[in-house]
Formats: C-alpha cells, structure tokens, sequence
C-alpha cells in the first residue's frame, strides 16, 4: 500500500473514534506572483477562435441538382459541411440541435450567408460521411 521508503505512520491518523484511517495527501499549492498573466490566462480560457476558409464558404452549398426526384441538395456532395458539423460535435459534445444553433450563431457572427445543415440533414449524411 505505501512505498517501502515512506513510513507508513506519517499517513495514518485517528479520527475523533480511535480508529486510525489513511490521509490522502492534497494537491500542491503555487503561490501566484504574476496575477496580471494569471487572469489574462483564465480569461483566455474562455475564448473562442474559429478559423474559416473562404473556399470552404464558397464550397457549403450545392449547384447543381442531383438528378433525383425531389428536391435538390442544400449541401454540396464533398460533405465538407458535415465534416466540419461532426468535428465541432465531438470537440464540444454537442447534441444535433444544439450543433445547430452553434453554426448558426458562428455564421451570424462572422456575417456569412450560408445556413448550417439541420439536425436531421446532419444525422442522415453522418451515416454516409467517411471521416480519417
């Protein structure tokens, strides 16, 4: 249980009964000295940095028809809107129509045209999408 080096009395202690019980040691404590880099680290945290491509904004939306009844793609065929849905799902653990409104608010704050795929457009071409 305790390494050979280390006496085992200096973790044993008795509670208000008698019975002695193992003391867990706490984490370490570091005193701060610089709280101007501290703070603007916790701060930091918190931030969030999108980088989008240009051609990948060109790229969301389909052209041309499918050749199927119905209606037409939204979405181009190279899936890059799902794969890019999908990683930010799973680097967020958002749910799908949580992962909806998420693209939704980025792509109003960057004040792109382009509409995320629904929740449901995300989970039927999840199935088909190939992801390394």
């Amino acid at each position: 249980m305790f390494p050979k080096y280390l006496n085992s009395s200096q973790f044993l202690r008795s509670d208000h009964h008698g019975v002695k019980r193992e003391v867990m040691m706490g984490k370490a404590k570091y005193k701060i000295t610089n709280w101007k880099k501290y703070n603007q680290a916790l701060v930091n945290r918190g931030s969030l940095t999108f980088w989008v491509n240009v051609t990948a904004i060109k790229a969301w939306h389909c052209l041309k028809h499918n050749g199927h009844r119905g209606c037409r793609l939204i979405f181009s065929e190279t899936e890059i809107e799902i794969e890019i849905a999908l990683m930010v799902k799973g680097i967020f653990k958002l749910p799908l129509r949580g992962l909806e409104g998420f693209l939704n608010s980025v792509f109003t704050l960057i004040n792109v045209l382009p509409n995320s795929p629904t929740y449901t457009c995300i989970s039927k071409r999840s199935k088909t999408v190939k992801i390394m």
